[in-house]
């Protein structure tokens, strides 16, 4: 009858202080939710519409887009779930062989310069469209120095 009476004294000891613990806030899951999706997709704007041009047959970052790809690193790094494609695209001029394997020394470098500045490999992604995708159809070196360019497509949220 003893040990009973420690049993029912232990369980109401765990049972009272289960009932006086403090009870948590309810979260919020709807609005934090969709302000943390509507961040997401203003990241994923601010990616893609960061364009970076070259200069005919080069594929090193100038200087002047070093800042476009600062801020999209820093968003990146802020947003790890976001993956990205690195799209790289050249002018007309040359052969399909050629433009294939100069759009992607552009595409590698401005992976390669996201990367040193700390994001994950394997947030982005590569490909090289060479000729096959100008932005502006016709010939002469206005639309050619519009095609000559990464174009940063967000693949994943």
């Amino acid at each position: 009858m003893k040990s009973f009476k420690i049993i029912a004294l232990l369980c109401f000891v765990v049972l009272f202080s289960a009932a006086c613990a403090k009870k948590s806030a309810p979260i919020d899951t709807g609005a934090s939710v969709n302000s943390q999706l509507a961040a997401v997709d203003v990241a994923a704007q601010t990616i893609t519409d960061g364009i970076i041009y070259f200069e005919f047959n080069k594929y090193d970052i100038a200087p002047e887009y070093r800042d476009v790809l600062n801020q999209k690193a820093a968003i990146m790094r802020q947003y790890p779930s976001v993956r990205v494609r690195i799209e790289g695209h050249c002018d007309e001029r040359g052969t399909q062989e050629y433009n294939l394997a100069l759009g992607e020394r552009r595409a590698r470098a401005a992976y390669e310069y996201m990367v040193l500045l700390g994001v994950s490999p394997n947030q982005l992604e590569l490909i090289s469209y060479g000729k096959e995708r100008p932005a502006v159809m016709g010939t002469g070196d206005q639309v050619w120095a519009l095609n000559r360019r990464n174009d940063f497509r967000v693949i994943a949220r």
